[in-house]
């Protein structure tokens, strides 16, 4: 177990800011696929009781982010072909959506954040900082969820994506794929401006569907 330590946050109950904390670690990695969850050790390391350590973990294997086993006890979910094909499945769908809104609807200064992030991918990928790049990547995504208006998709978006984060770190750790991402963010890019919203579907999901093959080569998983 990594050194992880309590987010605190004034506006939240303790049982929200463990929750908060053990489900970060998890999705950064920092607690990683198949890492047990012993109750003593965390309240230890966290300085609070075993209460909300044991009420978040529940709340976690809600999530699907632990599980329970027999004689093992709470461990973090190993990341499967199945989990990462059932979020992309929903994640193409809402794309799409948000790429038809955002053709509708972005402005100008919007398209400039675009251009300008881009311009900050390629600068990211020259200093080989994969977080940073991870950071762009996301941020790209968030400009086009903004652009739509649309505060319950934006919510909905921002939920999936952090379940997809710890699938995201893996490629964006393959420094062949930075290339291809710029490059299809670029063609994203061009056809939300000139606001095609055939082109631009196409190219967003061309997107995902590169992800998906690109993730399942790095961890194994069959096509």
């Amino acid at each position: 177990m990594k050194d992880i330590s309590l987010n605190i946050d004034d506006y939240l109950p303790l049982r929200d800011v463990v929750f908060n904390t053990l489900r970060n670690a998890i999705l950064t990695g920092e607690l990683q696929p198949g890492e047990r969850l012993m109750e003593i050790k965390l309240a230890n390391k966290l300085g609070v009781s075993r209460t909300p350590i044991r009420e978040a973990i529940r709340k976690l294997e809600l999530e699907g982010l632990v599980v329970n086993t027999p004689r093992k006890g709470a461990e973090v979910a190993n990341i499967s072909a199945e989990d990462l094909h059932d979020v992309l499945e929903v994640r193409r769908s809402l794309e799409a959506l948000a790429i038809d809104l955002a053709c509708d609807k972005i402005t100008d200064e919007m398209l400039d954040e675009l251009a300008t992030n881009i311009e900050s991918f390629k600068n990211a990928m020259s200093t080989k900082a994969a977080t940073e790049i991870a950071s762009t990547d996301v941020g790209f995504h968030d400009i086009i969820y903004k652009s739509t208006g649309n505060k319950r998709l934006i919510q909905i978006l921002n939920n999936l994506r952090e379940q997809m984060y710890r699938y995201r770190l893996e490629y964006i750790k393959d420094q062949e794929s930075w290339n291809r991402l710029m490059t299809e963010h670029i063609t994203i890019y061009d056809a939300i401006k000139r606001r095609d919203k055939e082109a631009a579907t196409e190219a967003i999901l061309g997107h995902i569907d590169n992800q998906e093959i690109n993730i399942r080569d790095k961890m194994g998983f069959d096509r």
